[in-house]
């Protein structure tokens, strides 16, 4: 058995055209469009070389149908500065994402879902609903990766190496994703998984679609990750660019983040914050930030590597498993799969506890 969708979502995922794999291929593109829509099957020297130029393994186009990540489904940042090819790969990713986390779900009861529907609300006194329903206070959130982990958000991350792709979410089923670009700043990343958020309880039923869905999002964030009354408490005049540099520190968000919310809480002027703004891109701060932060690393698919460990499962048996390639299980587990080498030392084991091996 040939599975087509199969063969699209590994085009897709290597960034191809059906015109530039059906030349790679040696066959016309109305060859490729065949194939891909179960309209022909290709021959077995066909199938192997379909493997050897995507390089996925040749057992992963014999599998059985594959639940894709729908593209309408998933609110992407920066959609405008986004090529296809780029939107493509990385929904590839997801959608592989989807296949390795059926997976894990058949071997451990990880957190079940704790959002509450917030469609409709005002961005910011969302991000306050929320904080309250998770009794998180006014106090900076320490880890924002791992608290929407212990949620049960399944964080996944991207190795996108492109800039265009921020971070993107999607609801599957009552199981919410969100996949980060770990090409960013550590505070980039850590706005991003708030801004997913914000559409995940904004945007679970539709509502606004592109730039105001955007702008709704990052309104949440900068609530969410800055509560108004932590800001107004401890910055209640700014002076100079300093100032938000040390600021910042506080609420591990980049310097830009930290301008825009101050200027929403009008504790700068327009004219203060365009200077500032002015004033950090020029200091390089819109690419690195002062003062970088640790990147935010998973807890969840820490705690589920050490249990394979334990169970001697290398991450050469789930790619196996999976029909898969190595590489794409690495990239969307944070790099943590080095976990599962072959080595001296048993891996470190988070304190996160609320996973269960099933039995």
């Amino acid at each position: 058995m040939f599975t087509p969708a199969r063969l699209s979502l590994a085009r897709r995922r290597r960034g191809l055209t059906k015109k530039g794999f059906a030349s790679a291929l040696g066959v016309t593109p109305h060859t490729v469009l065949r194939y891909e829509n179960g309209e022909i099957v290709p021959p077995d020297d066909v199938v192997a070389k379909i493997s050897a130029i995507l390089n996925f393994p040749v057992e992963f186009f014999h599998a059985e149908d594959i639940d894709e990540v729908v593209a309408d489904a998933a609110s992407f940042r920066s959609m405008s500065a986004m090529s296809a090819k780029d939107r493509d790969s990385a929904l590839a990713a997801g959608t592989i994402a989807y296949a390795l986390s059926d997976w894990v779900d058949a071997r451990f009861a990880l957190p079940e879902p704790d959002l509450i529907d917030l469609s409709g609300e005002n961005p910011e006194v969302a991000a306050r609903s929320l904080r309250q329903e998770w009794a998180l206070g006014e106090q900076p959130i320490k880890n924002a990766v791992n608290l929407l982990e212990a949620k049960g958000i399944r964080i996944f991350s991207l190795a996108e190496n492109t800039r265009t792709v921020d971070a993107f979410s999607v609801w599957r089923g009552e199981r919410p994703f969100v996949f980060l670009n770990m090409m960013k700043t550590s505070e980039h990343s850590r706005f991003d998984a708030a801004h997913e958020l914000g559409h995940l309880v904004l945007h679970k039923h539709g509502g606004p679609k592109g730039r105001k869905a955007e702008d709704q999002a990052n309104q949440f964030a900068s609530s969410f990750l800055m509560p108004a009354a932590d800001v107004l408490a401890k910055i209640p005049r700014v002076h100079t660019l300093n100032q938000i540099i040390e600021a910042k520190k506080r609420w591990s968000v980049s310097v830009m983040a930290m301008i825009y919310r101050l200027r929403w809480l009008e504790i700068i002027s327009d004219w203060q914050y365009r200077m500032f703004c002015i004033q950090a891109t020029e200091l390089g701060y819109r690419t690195a930030e002062p003062f970088g932060i640790a990147r935010e690393q998973s807890v969840v698919w820490q705690k589920v590597l050490t249990a394979l460990w334990n169970e001697k499962i290398t991450k050469k048996d789930i790619a196996e498993q999976m029909h898969v390639p190595q590489p794409e299980i690495e990239n969307l587990l944070f790099g943590l799969t080095n976990m599962l080498s072959n080595s001296d030392g048993a891996p470190a084991i988070g304190n996160y506890r609320g996973l269960k091996l099933i039995s």
